[in-house]
């Protein structure tokens, strides 16, 4: 089923959550041992991050160095295929203009038709290593609208080779994302909202937001974008502070803001259980308001917070 029924068809605000796939040389039980404790919250669906392959050097023992290129945690389809099959719940990759020509893109599309796969995350992704902007591939698309332009192309059954005699088209169902703080490489709010008002004029279905710990910032941002004329479902993204040293490397890794009460608390704790607790009690009292103002879905980050996450859901679902 795709998550836009879902959404439109709810009758009360639904649960979510996104995964990373486990590291190279780690197995798939990992995983399950971090959905296993959230599934009974019946979760709408479930994000699977990917992950562009990476340039590492190698010494040799004649003093040289050999680039190799590899992909650090690999299997993003692979694990789609094998969650949906164990919990008989929707998966939704996450399919980036990093790491992807136009062809890899209509390939990795074609391997999503053919496993059931009807529901995407469209993104840009990151910079890479030692970037300070995000660099597109040698043939490949520089901004999600873009690619978001190609899926749908392909739910038309316009492939890139039009001489193709057989061209069926897919159906998938496309998300984008949102930033309530603007993303970083945008010179406004404002600017950004534009942008991300031209995906959903190419045919986004939902936004799915960047984590925030302020909901007035998201109820801002939802005021913004409705005044622009984007309809679309808006999904706030939420990951509870697990750790001391989050309220220090969230803002400069995500872009975004703490609140200063929120910081205070966490700084006051001696140790990262009392900060899981702080976190988890801010994430419960953020659920509630969010709920309370409609939010169609709450999206949790579940990387290192999966028990408050599951504390959180305990209060709420």
């Amino acid at each position: 089923m795709k998550v836009i029924d879902k959404i439109n068809t709810r009758k009360k605000t639904l649960f979510s959550i996104e995964i990373v796939p486990p590291l190279r040389g780690n197995n798939i039980e990992g995983i399950y041992k971090r959905i296993d404790p959230l599934i009974e919250f019946d979760p709408a669906f479930i994000n699977i991050t990917y992950h562009k392959d990476e340039a590492t050097y190698i010494e040799k023992p004649d003093g040289s160095t050999q680039k190799r290129i590899i992909s650090k945690r690999p299997g993003t389809v692979a694990l789609t295929a094998s969650l949906m099959n164990k919990y008989k719940v929707e998966v939704v990759p996450h399919l980036t203009c990093g790491g992807f020509t136009k062809d890899q893109v209509e390939s990795a599309l074609i391997d999503f038709n053919f496993l059931g796969i009807e529901n995407l995350l469209i993104l840009q992704g990151d910079a890479g290593k030692g970037q300070d902007h995000f660099i597109a591939e040698n043939g490949g698309h520089t901004y999600a609208v873009e690619l978001l332009e190609q899926v749908l192309n392909m739910n038309e059954g316009k492939y890139l080779d039009e001489n193709l005699k057989q061209h069926n088209p897919s159906n998938f169902c496309c998300g984008v994302a949102g930033y309530p703080e603007k993303h970083y490489a945008a010179a406004s709010l404002d600017s950004d909202i534009q942008y991300l008002k031209a995906k959903v004029l190419a045919g986004a279905d939902y936004i799915v937001t960047q984590m925030f710990f302020d909901n007035k910032k998201y109820f801002a941002f939802v005021d913004k974008c409705r005044a622009e004329g984007i309809e679309v479902p808006i999904i706030p993204g939420l990951k509870p502070i697990a750790m001391l040293n989050q309220v220090d490397i969230l803002p400069k890794l995500f872009h975004l803001e703490i609140p200063e009460e929120l910081s205070k608390e966490v700084h006051k704790c001696k140790d990262n259980k009392e900060a899981l607790e702080v976190g988890t009690q801010w994430g419960i009292q953020q659920a509630k308001e969010l709920m309370e103002n409609g939010a169609p879905v709450l999206h949790f980050y579940t990387l290192g917070a999966g028990n408050s996450i599951r504390k959180i859901a305990e209060e709420i679902f």
